[in-house]
């Protein structure tokens, strides 16, 4: 069975997709045909949605949002990672932590971070009124600012991570090369490293992107009536009338304005492959030849005035480094401060003892723990919660490394289709996915159970397992298992003691991101649950639209240390797995 298995690894990406298709694939199928009124095919659902004006205004409102939101992230995001890049081994490590941390905790208690900083009654309205500065609350949440705000910090870290990875592979000594032919800092920096960097910059804006396209908490928990997005929309439509043509009508417009955006940003991520095989495409202005020519003979005039310049600057001292020196420092402390300053803040203020949330608080006590721990209803949900995500962890994690495996032996092309399948349900509108699980749940009969809710979300988690273990996989080196195969050892005791140790930090790493990944789960959460099921993430987001109970403040204090213990937890086992990868193949052979 394993020969066959061997000589067939594809055959282990089937229980997954087998999933993928019943719960997310077949039902996108019908919502896609009813929204075209199936068998007799026409676009009236679209004409009418098109037809409505304010329809017209929330989908341009949400394509704007994203937009805007992906600009100010690339603007903030690129210098950060410019800087962490540049900056020494140990320091680099430490800045992506930081960078981590935000990106790892639940995107409900940074919401609500900023909804106790921005409220009328929040840390900066009162320190301006403590001040004297203002006599009334300024008007800082509710309103489109806001929004901006909180959906940059939630989705700042998504651009920093590619951008990071793409510029650590960058050779340096090019942009050297340009500064010792003359070129300034920055021209070396623009004509050079730039270009080098743009699948960075391609793959983090269209993540940041389309991820943004799909938001529906934090518009609705920091924004106005005016600042609705369609996914707010779609939620509204499946929890009043729930009319399948309509929501899919909505839903497939969103999907569409996705699917758009990523061909013309391109489906090749890494940002080889698009560009082999042809030649780079000049400007516009460079293929007229009277600008061409103008070009060459104005820079021929330079040659000798850029031959003096750089002969007299070429052991002369930079004057602007200490600036540049001051900063760049400077920029990445604010960029981190602003990831990482309103978890800090909710901490602190949940170790209030007022009978309401102040910052700083004016004495500490432990009451809203104590509040979370004693209240059924929170601890309840939590239980529920942890219960849902390892049963999530374990499925997604069995079934993602099955799949990575089996796609790591699979030939290139049939890889990378299989692979953006798999991935769909992590890079289209979450509440696509959301509303196409709940008609797949509906289906089959589990709506409002724990499997149910298990499956919806192994979905979505087997996604992030694929990714992690095949990038472990890409580092593994083959011939390690074919020279314990040549010491005959069976195919089952070489993935045991060879290959299972060596890629074993990328299987707990998967494991981890599919936890966290169920554990804050809350837009799929709402639709599939129906209503009998309340999960921690369903509960706050409860209390943050009542703003009743600052018990929520110290259950953000609690989401906000978990990544802290997961990455120690993780760089635990990749140390672990270190020390154990040189005596495998001795043992193996043993």
């Amino acid at each position: 069975m394993l020969k066959k298995l061997g000589r067939m690894p594809i055959v282990l990406t089937l229980p997954g997709l087998a999933i993928l298709l019943v719960i997310f694939g077949i039902p996108a199928v019908q919502m896609f045909l009813s929204s075209l009124k199936a068998p007799a095919f026409s676009l009236a659902n679209y004409q009418a949605f098109l037809g409505q004006s304010a329809n017209v205004r929330v989908l341009f409102q949400t394509v704007e949002i994203s937009a805007v939101a992906t600009i100010i992230c690339l603007v903030l995001g690129y210098p950060t990672a410019y800087l962490i890049v540049a900056a020494s081994k140990r320091m680099r490590m430490a800045l992506l932590v930081l960078v981590i941390i935000p990106y790892l905790t639940s995107f409900l208690a940074r919401t609500y971070a900023w909804i106790v900083i921005l409220g009328d009654n929040g840390l900066i309205n009162n320190g301006l009124l403590h001040f004297g500065l203002i006599s009334s609350p300024l008007e800082l949440i509710f309103n489109r600012m806001a929004v901006y705000i909180g959906m940059v910090h939630i989705m700042l870290p998504m651009m920093i991570l590619p951008l990071v990875s793409v510029m650590i592979g960058i050779d340096k000594s090019l942009s050297s090369a340009a500064r010792s032919m003359g070129a300034r800092p920055f021209t070396a920096f623009w004509r050079v490293f730039f270009p080098l960097s743009l699948p960075g910059v391609r793959s983090g804006s269209l993540l940041v992107f389309v991820i943004c396209l799909g938001f529906y908490i934090t518009p609705a928990a920091l924004g106005g009536l005016g600042d609705a997005m369609l996914s707010t929309f779609i939620a509204a439509q499946v929890q009043t009338s729930f009319d399948v043509a309509s929501i899919a009508t909505s839903s497939f417009l969103l999907l569409a304005i996705a699917v758009v955006v990523l061909s013309i940003v391109g489906l090749d991520l890494s940002g080889s492959q698009s560009r082999a095989g042809r030649q780079p495409r000049k400007p516009r202005l460079s293929r007229l030849p009277s600008f061409a020519s103008l070009k060459g003979h104005l820079s021929e005039l330079s040659i000798p005035y850029r031959a003096k310049r750089w002969t007299a600057h070429l052991y002369e001292a930079r004057g602007s480094s200490r600036w540049s020196e001051i900063a760049g420092p400077a920029f990445a402390v604010l960029v981190l401060a602003f990831l990482l300053f309103p978890e800090v803040v909710v901490i602190i203020m949940s170790f209030s003892s007022g009978a309401f949330l102040e910052f700083p608080p004016s004495s500490l006590s432990l009451q809203w723990y104590r509040s979370f721990v004693g209240d059924p209803a929170w601890y309840g949900a939590a239980r529920t919660s942890i219960q849902i995500g390892i049963a999530v962890a374990i499925l997604s994690t069995i079934l993602g490394t099955l799949a990575a495996y089996g796609l790591s032996r699979a030939g290139p092309q049939l890889r990378r289709i299989l692979t953006m399948v798999i991935l769909t349900p992590i890079t289209i509108p979450v509440i696509v996915v959301g509303v196409a699980t709940y008609l797949g749940l509906i289906n089959i009969g589990l709506i409002g159970c724990l499997t149910g809710m298990i499956l919806a979300h192994s979905i979505g988690a087997m996604g992030y397992v694929v990714v992690i273990v095949s990038a472990t996989l890409a580092n593994f080196d083959r011939r390690l298992a074919q020279a314990a195969q040549s010491m005959r050892a069976g195919p089952l005791q070489t993935f045991r003691r060879i290959t299972l140790p060596l890629i074993r930090p990328g299987i707990i790493g998967g494991a981890v991101f599919a936890f966290l990944h169920s554990f804050d789960e809350v837009v799929i959460t709402s639709l599939v649950s129906g209503f009998s099921i309340y999960t921690l993430p369903l509960k706050m987001w409860e209390n943050i639209r009542n703003e009743a109970d600052p018990t929520v403040a110290a259950v953000a204090s609690l989401l906000t240390l978990l990544p802290v213990i997961w990455l120690i937890a993780l760089y635990l086992t990749w140390w672990r797995s270190r020390s154990q990868a040189h005596p495998a193949i001795s043992e193996a052979a043993a």
